[in-house]
């Protein structure tokens, strides 16, 4: 079973909103914005870190849910 996390932009500014993350969040925590992803429901958000060993271009990360 994942830790509970939240996941985070670190580099919002290399997303090229390919959709990859949201295809494969089980819980539907991320949407596609105009230019970069966007967390929509964060207190969803499981630890599953499927979004951040999926993305091509490191722009997510899960972290602890009392992490900054």
């Amino acid at each position: 079973m994942a830790k509970k996390g939240r996941v985070k932009l670190v580099k919002p500014d290399w997303c090229k909103t390919c959709g990859i993350c949201i295809e494969v969040c089980p819980v539907e925590v991320l949407e596609l914005g105009q230019d970069r992803i966007k967390i929509v429901y964060p207190e969803n958000c499981v630890g599953c870190e499927n979004c951040e060993l999926s993305c091509p271009d490191f722009v997510l990360k899960v972290v602890d849910e009392n992490e900054e």
